[in-house]
C-alpha cells in the first residue's frame, strides 16, 4: 500500500551521517522544510572513536550522530527511520513499506560499504585492531608493532605512510605481486617485508596478537592495517540516471550537484576517501547550493505571480 505524503518538502536528505546531518542543519537554519531519512547503518559503527574532527576528536561516532540529530530537530527538521528504495524524476522518494515523500530537491548521503578480504579474524576485529585509515587510528597504536596486509594495491602506500607512527611496521605482500620499485621504497623506509600467504589473525583475550602465515610462522602485531574495497551505496543515484566519472564514481560538481537536475550527492557516496569532517563539509557545500537553487526558483515563481497580477490590472 502506498502512503503518499501530500506535503511537498523543500529537501529530502537520504542518510543521517555527517554529510546528511550537516546539510540538514544548515537547511533547517535557513528555514527550509527538511526531512532526513536514515536506515541506521553507519559505516563507522564498529569504531570506538573518531579522530581528526576539530572539537570532536576522540568522540564515539554514535555520540556525534546523536548530537547531530538533536541539533537538527531544534530547527524543525523531521527525522524518518527507514530505507529509501527508489527515487523518481519529479523528486518522489519511495521508502520500504510504501511511504512516499515529495521533495523539491534531494540530497543523497548514503555513504559506502567496506568489502573486507576473506581472512579469518578480519571481520571480527574490524574497527577494533584491524584498521584502515592511519590518520584516524595510527596515533593510538604509535610506536608499537604494526602489520600491513597486502590485500589491495593501496596497501603499499598505506605501509609507507604508517612508518611515520612506528619504527616496527611489517608488510605482508600476501597475494600482491610486489614490483621491484615498491620493494625498494618499502625497504628505504625501513619496513620489513614478510613473504608468504596469510592464514589467519591471531587473537587472544579479545586482542590482536599477531599474523599467522600458511607455513605456521607467526609475526607479533598489536594492530593490522588493510585497504578495503570501498563500494559506494550509489544505487539510488545510478538508477535515477546520474552519470559517473572515469573512476566509476557518481559525477558531481564542487557543490555535490549530480547530472540529474535537483539531485545532489555528498559524503562517501560521492568521495569514498572523505573522512567524517570532510563529509560534513561536503554536506555544508551541498546545503548552500541547494538553498540557492531553491531561492532562484522561489524568485522566479514570485516574478511570475507578480507579472500575472499586473496583467490582470491592465
Amino acid at each position: 500500500m502506498i502512503m503518499k505524503d501530500t506535503q511537498r518538502h523543500d529537501v529530502v536528505v537520504i542518510g543521517a551521517g555527517a554529510a546528511g546531518l550537516n546539510a540538514a542543519l544548515i537547511l533547517g537554519r535557513a528555514r527550509r522544510g527538511v526531512v532526513v531519512v536514515d536506515a541506521g547503518e553507519p559505516r563507522n559503527a564498529p569504531a570506538a572513536h573518531l579522530h581528526g574532527f576539530l572539537s570532536r576528536d576522540g568522540l564515539p561516532p554514535a555520540t556525534l550522530l546523536e548530537l547531530g540529530r538533536a541539533e537538527i530537530t531544534r530547527y524543525g527538521v523531521r527525522l524518518v527511520q527507514g530505507r529509501v528504495e527508489r527515487l523518481d524524476h519529479g523528486y518522489s522518494v519511495s521508502l520500504a513499506g510504501g511511504q512516499v515523500l515529495q521533495a523539491r530537491r534531494i540530497l543523497v548521503a548514503t555513504g559506502l560499504r567496506d568489502e573486507l578480504p576473506d581472512l579469518p579474524g578480519v571481520r571480527e576485529r574490524w574497527g577494533k585492531d584491524v584498521l584502515h585509515c592511519p590518520y584516524c587510528h595510527a596515533y593510538e597504536v604509535r610506536d608499537r608493532p604494526l602489520a600491513v596486509l597486502g590485500t589491495h594495491p593501496g596497501a603499499v602506500h598505506q605501509a609507507l605512510l604508517l612508518r611515520q607512527w612506528s619504527d616496527d611496521v611489517v608488510f605482508f605482500p600476501h597475494t600482491l605481486d610486489l614490483a621491484a620499485e615498491d620493494r625498494d621504497r618499502l625497504a628505504a623506509r625501513g619496513l620489513r617485508i614478510v613473504e608468504g600467504g596469510i592464514e589467519r589473525l591471531v587473537v587472544e583475550d579479545d586482542r590482536l596478537r599477531g599474523i599467522e602465515l600458511t607455513d605456521g610462522r607467526a609475526v607479533p602485531s598489536v594492530a593490522a592495517f588493510l585497504f578495503p574495497r570501498m563500494v559506494p551505496h550509489d544505487g539510488l543515484l545510478t538508477r535515477l540516471g546520474c552519470g559517473k566519472d572515469g573512476g566509476g564514481l557518481v559525477s558531481t560538481d564542487r557543490s555535490g550537484r549530480t547530472t540529474v537536475a535537483g539531485v545532489w550527492a555528498a559524503g562517501n557516496v560521492a568521495d569514498p576517501r572523505a573522512q567524517v569532517i570532510t563529509a560534513a563539509g561536503m554536506g555544508a557545500a551541498a546545503a548552500f547550493a541547494i538553498n540557492t537553487d531553491l531561492l532562484d526558483e522561489d524568485v522566479d515563481r514570485a516574478l511570475e505571480r507578480r507579472r500575472a497580477q499586473a496583467a490582470t490590472t491592465l
